[in-house]
Protein backbone atom coordinates (compact mmCIF):
# COMPACT_ATOMS: atom_id res chain seq x y z
CA UNK A 1 0.00 0.00 0.00
CA UNK A 2 1.17 3.67 -0.73
CA UNK A 3 1.37 6.42 1.76
CA UNK A 4 0.43 10.30 0.35
CA UNK A 5 2.29 12.59 2.18
CA UNK A 6 0.61 15.46 0.95
CA UNK A 7 -2.17 16.26 0.41
CA UNK A 8 -4.87 19.54 1.18
CA UNK A 9 -8.87 19.79 1.83
CA UNK A 10 -11.09 23.33 2.18
CA UNK A 11 -14.17 23.81 2.81
CA UNK A 12 -15.19 27.33 1.32
CA UNK A 13 -18.00 28.01 4.11
CA UNK A 14 -16.13 27.56 6.95
CA UNK A 15 -12.85 29.42 5.32
CA UNK A 16 -12.17 31.44 2.39
CA UNK A 17 -8.99 30.25 0.67
CA UNK A 18 -7.35 34.20 -0.14
CA UNK A 19 -4.84 32.25 -2.53
CA UNK A 20 -7.14 30.80 -5.16
CA UNK A 21 -7.17 34.14 -7.14
CA UNK A 22 -6.94 34.30 -10.93
CA UNK A 23 -8.63 32.69 -13.72
CA UNK A 24 -5.52 29.87 -13.51
CA UNK A 25 -6.90 28.75 -10.27
CA UNK A 26 -10.73 29.31 -10.54
CA UNK A 27 -11.42 25.39 -11.10
CA UNK A 28 -9.55 25.29 -7.15
CA UNK A 29 -12.56 27.49 -5.88
CA UNK A 30 -14.94 25.17 -4.42
CA UNK A 31 -14.69 23.10 -1.95
CA UNK A 32 -12.47 19.87 -1.65
CA UNK A 33 -12.80 17.20 1.00
CA UNK A 34 -12.01 13.93 2.41
CA UNK A 35 -14.93 12.12 1.10
CA UNK A 36 -13.82 13.83 -2.47
CA UNK A 37 -10.40 12.26 -1.98
CA UNK A 38 -11.33 8.87 -0.63
CA UNK A 39 -12.47 7.11 -3.49
CA UNK A 40 -9.41 8.04 -5.59
CA UNK A 41 -6.66 7.34 -3.23
CA UNK A 42 -8.71 3.83 -2.73
CA UNK A 43 -8.65 3.25 -6.88
CA UNK A 44 -4.92 4.68 -6.41
CA UNK A 45 -4.04 2.07 -3.31
CA UNK A 46 -3.41 4.94 -1.55
CA UNK A 47 -4.47 3.83 2.27
CA UNK A 48 -2.56 6.59 4.58
CA UNK A 49 -2.53 10.36 3.85
CA UNK A 50 -0.94 13.05 5.72
CA UNK A 51 -2.58 16.11 5.32
CA UNK A 52 -0.52 19.28 5.30
CA UNK A 53 -2.29 23.07 6.07
CA UNK A 54 -3.13 25.58 3.50
CA UNK A 55 -3.75 29.23 5.07
CA UNK A 56 -2.07 30.82 8.21
CA UNK A 57 -4.79 31.04 10.42
CA UNK A 58 -4.95 29.66 13.69
CA UNK A 59 -8.18 27.87 13.66
CA UNK A 60 -7.15 25.51 10.72
CA UNK A 61 -5.18 23.19 12.54
CA UNK A 62 -7.67 22.31 15.18
CA UNK A 63 -10.05 22.00 12.39
CA UNK A 64 -7.37 19.74 10.56
CA UNK A 65 -6.73 17.70 14.01
CA UNK A 66 -10.15 16.77 14.51
CA UNK A 67 -10.69 16.01 10.86
CA UNK A 68 -8.18 13.22 10.84
CA UNK A 69 -9.75 11.65 14.00
CA UNK A 70 -12.78 11.24 12.14
CA UNK A 71 -11.04 9.76 9.19
CA UNK A 72 -9.42 6.69 9.12
CA UNK A 73 -7.98 7.47 6.07
CA UNK A 74 -5.82 10.75 7.34
CA UNK A 75 -3.19 9.15 9.48
CA UNK A 76 -1.04 12.46 10.42
CA UNK A 77 -1.62 16.06 10.04
CA UNK A 78 1.02 19.26 9.47
CA UNK A 79 -0.86 22.08 10.76
CA UNK A 80 0.30 25.85 11.29
CA UNK A 81 1.22 27.86 14.26
CA UNK A 82 2.57 31.45 14.39
CA UNK A 83 6.06 30.81 14.72
CA UNK A 84 7.06 33.99 15.85
CA UNK A 85 5.14 34.54 18.75
CA UNK A 86 6.90 33.85 21.51
CA UNK A 87 5.35 31.31 23.42
CA UNK A 88 5.38 28.76 20.34
CA UNK A 89 6.48 26.20 23.06
CA UNK A 90 3.06 26.57 25.16
CA UNK A 91 1.15 26.91 21.82
CA UNK A 92 2.27 23.38 20.36
CA UNK A 93 1.48 21.69 23.59
CA UNK A 94 -2.06 23.14 23.13
CA UNK A 95 -2.39 21.55 20.04
CA UNK A 96 -1.44 18.31 21.17
CA UNK A 97 -4.26 18.27 23.63
CA UNK A 98 -6.90 19.73 21.57
CA UNK A 99 -9.17 16.86 19.52
CA UNK A 100 -7.48 14.87 17.64
CA UNK A 101 -4.19 16.06 18.98
CA UNK A 102 -2.66 12.87 18.64
CA UNK A 103 -2.47 12.77 14.67
CA UNK A 104 0.15 16.44 14.88
CA UNK A 105 3.31 15.41 12.95
CA UNK A 106 4.13 18.80 12.08
CA UNK A 107 4.73 22.73 11.18
CA UNK A 108 4.45 24.44 8.19
CA UNK A 109 4.46 27.93 7.21
CA UNK A 110 4.35 29.38 3.92
CA UNK A 111 7.92 30.87 3.94
CA UNK A 112 7.49 31.59 0.04
CA UNK A 113 5.25 34.18 0.38
CA UNK A 114 7.16 36.30 3.26
CA UNK A 115 8.69 39.44 2.12
CA UNK A 116 11.48 39.18 4.54
CA UNK A 117 14.26 36.85 2.73
CA UNK A 118 15.81 36.02 5.24
CA UNK A 119 12.47 35.04 7.78
CA UNK A 120 13.60 31.50 8.07
CA UNK A 121 16.96 32.56 9.96
CA UNK A 122 15.13 35.68 12.01
CA UNK A 123 16.32 34.89 15.85
CA UNK A 124 12.36 34.43 16.83
CA UNK A 125 12.22 32.03 14.11
CA UNK A 126 15.02 30.29 15.15
CA UNK A 127 13.85 30.13 18.51
CA UNK A 128 10.49 28.48 17.46
CA UNK A 129 12.10 25.55 15.02
CA UNK A 130 13.95 24.53 18.35
CA UNK A 131 10.82 24.45 19.93
CA UNK A 132 9.29 22.05 17.16
CA UNK A 133 12.28 20.16 17.92
CA UNK A 134 11.45 19.90 21.64
CA UNK A 135 7.97 19.04 20.77
CA UNK A 136 8.77 15.93 18.62
CA UNK A 137 8.00 17.16 15.57
CA UNK A 138 9.26 17.60 12.09
CA UNK A 139 9.24 21.33 9.97
CA UNK A 140 8.00 21.01 6.31
CA UNK A 141 9.45 23.61 3.89
CA UNK A 142 7.16 25.44 1.34
CA UNK A 143 9.77 27.45 -0.33
CA UNK A 144 10.81 29.17 -3.60
CA UNK A 145 14.33 28.08 -5.08
CA UNK A 146 16.15 31.37 -3.74
CA UNK A 147 15.19 30.54 -0.64
CA UNK A 148 16.80 27.21 -0.66
CA UNK A 149 20.37 28.51 0.49
CA UNK A 150 18.55 29.30 4.20
CA UNK A 151 16.85 25.81 4.77
CA UNK A 152 20.29 24.29 4.01
CA UNK A 153 21.31 27.01 6.71
CA UNK A 154 18.34 26.04 9.10
CA UNK A 155 18.49 22.74 8.70
CA UNK A 156 22.35 22.90 9.49
CA UNK A 157 21.69 24.85 12.99
CA UNK A 158 18.91 22.61 14.17
CA UNK A 159 20.28 19.25 13.39
CA UNK A 160 17.95 17.46 15.79
CA UNK A 161 14.48 18.67 13.84
CA UNK A 162 13.82 16.93 10.64
CA UNK A 163 13.05 19.33 7.99
CA UNK A 164 10.80 18.00 4.73
CA UNK A 165 11.25 20.06 1.56
CA UNK A 166 7.73 20.66 -0.19
CA UNK A 167 7.69 20.19 -3.87
CA UNK A 168 11.52 19.48 -4.75
CA UNK A 169 11.64 23.70 -3.87
CA UNK A 170 9.47 24.30 -6.42
CA UNK A 171 11.66 24.12 -9.53
CA UNK A 172 11.37 26.08 -12.40
CA UNK A 173 10.26 22.26 -14.87
CA UNK A 174 7.89 24.94 -16.73
CA UNK A 175 11.25 26.99 -18.30
CA UNK A 176 13.52 23.60 -18.24
CA UNK A 177 15.97 25.50 -16.08
CA UNK A 178 18.41 22.88 -13.86
CA UNK A 179 20.14 25.93 -12.02
CA UNK A 180 20.61 27.34 -9.78
CA UNK A 181 17.95 25.69 -7.96
CA UNK A 182 19.96 22.39 -8.44
CA UNK A 183 23.10 23.17 -6.70
CA UNK A 184 20.97 24.58 -4.01
CA UNK A 185 18.98 22.00 -3.60
CA UNK A 186 21.88 19.34 -3.53
CA UNK A 187 23.41 21.89 -0.69
CA UNK A 188 20.07 20.90 1.31
CA UNK A 189 20.20 17.08 0.82
CA UNK A 190 23.54 17.25 2.08
CA UNK A 191 22.53 18.01 5.04
CA UNK A 192 21.44 14.27 6.67
CA UNK A 193 18.12 15.77 8.63
CA UNK A 194 15.99 16.58 5.61
CA UNK A 195 13.71 14.97 3.54
CA UNK A 196 12.28 15.46 0.40
CA UNK A 197 8.81 14.92 -1.42
CA UNK A 198 8.06 14.16 -4.90
CA UNK A 199 5.06 16.65 -5.02
CA UNK A 200 3.32 19.55 -6.95
CA UNK A 201 5.43 19.11 -9.72
CA UNK A 202 2.97 18.89 -12.57
CA UNK A 203 1.75 22.36 -11.49
CA UNK A 204 5.30 23.63 -11.62
CA UNK A 205 5.29 22.08 -15.31
CA UNK A 206 3.22 23.73 -18.37
CA UNK A 207 -0.60 22.71 -16.74
CA UNK A 208 -1.78 21.87 -20.38
CA UNK A 209 1.49 20.25 -21.92
CA UNK A 210 3.28 18.70 -19.43
CA UNK A 211 5.14 14.96 -19.72
CA UNK A 212 6.90 12.68 -17.41
CA UNK A 213 9.76 13.72 -19.10
CA UNK A 214 9.42 16.96 -18.56
CA UNK A 215 9.67 16.38 -14.60
CA UNK A 216 12.32 13.70 -15.12
CA UNK A 217 15.30 16.01 -14.81
CA UNK A 218 14.09 16.98 -10.96
CA UNK A 219 13.32 13.69 -9.94
CA UNK A 220 16.72 12.43 -11.19
CA UNK A 221 18.31 15.45 -9.58
CA UNK A 222 16.87 15.12 -5.86
CA UNK A 223 16.93 11.10 -6.10
CA UNK A 224 20.71 11.32 -6.73
CA UNK A 225 20.81 14.17 -3.79
CA UNK A 226 18.69 12.65 -1.28
CA UNK A 227 18.26 8.71 -2.08
CA UNK A 228 15.17 6.97 -1.97
CA UNK A 229 15.45 6.48 1.76
CA UNK A 230 14.97 10.10 2.15
CA UNK A 231 12.40 10.74 -0.41
CA UNK A 232 8.73 10.64 -0.45
CA UNK A 233 5.39 10.81 -2.52
CA UNK A 234 2.70 13.03 -2.12
CA UNK A 235 -0.10 13.67 -4.17
CA UNK A 236 -0.72 17.68 -3.87
CA UNK A 237 -4.02 17.12 -4.28
CA UNK A 238 -6.17 18.63 -4.93
CA UNK A 239 -4.10 21.64 -6.64
CA UNK A 240 -2.42 18.87 -8.76
CA UNK A 241 -5.97 18.76 -10.80
CA UNK A 242 -5.13 21.86 -12.10
CA UNK A 243 -2.72 19.78 -14.71
CA UNK A 244 -3.41 16.12 -13.77
CA UNK A 245 -6.38 13.48 -11.73
CA UNK A 246 -4.96 11.50 -8.78
CA UNK A 247 -4.48 8.66 -10.44
CA UNK A 248 -2.13 10.38 -13.15
CA UNK A 249 0.29 12.06 -10.66
CA UNK A 250 0.95 8.73 -9.30
CA UNK A 251 1.23 6.82 -12.01
CA UNK A 252 3.92 9.61 -13.27
CA UNK A 253 5.73 9.23 -10.13
CA UNK A 254 5.57 5.73 -10.90
CA UNK A 255 6.80 5.93 -13.98
CA UNK A 256 9.86 8.31 -12.99
CA UNK A 257 10.69 5.90 -10.14
CA UNK A 258 10.48 2.52 -12.69
CA UNK A 259 14.55 2.27 -12.76
CA UNK A 260 14.37 1.68 -8.87
CA UNK A 261 14.91 -1.31 -7.04
CA UNK A 262 12.03 -2.74 -5.28
CA UNK A 263 13.13 -1.60 -2.02
CA UNK A 264 13.63 1.79 -2.94
CA UNK A 265 10.61 2.40 -4.53
CA UNK A 266 9.19 1.20 -1.06
CA UNK A 267 10.66 3.79 0.47
CA UNK A 268 9.50 6.39 -1.47
CA UNK A 269 5.81 5.16 -1.55
CA UNK A 270 5.83 3.87 2.15
CA UNK A 271 8.87 3.59 3.91
CA UNK A 272 10.19 6.99 4.68
CA UNK A 273 6.60 8.84 5.33
CA UNK A 274 6.21 6.26 7.34
CA UNK A 275 9.32 6.66 9.71
CA UNK A 276 9.31 10.31 9.11
CA UNK A 277 5.48 11.08 10.14
CA UNK A 278 4.98 8.17 12.12
CA UNK A 279 2.23 6.99 10.45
Amino acid sequence: MTVDAHHHVWDLSVRDQDWITGPELLPLRRDFGIADLAPEADAAGVDRTVLVQTVTVAEETPELLALAERSPLVAGVVGWTDLTRPDVADELARLRETPGGGHLRGIRHQVQGESDPRWLLRPDVRRALAAVADAGLVYDLVVLPHQLPDCAQAAAEHPGLTFILDHLGKPPIATGALDPWAGAVRAVAALPNTVCKLSGMVTEADPAHWTPDDLRPYTDTVLEAFGPDRMMFGSDWPVCTLAATYGQVLGTVEELTAALSENERRSVFTDTATRVYRV
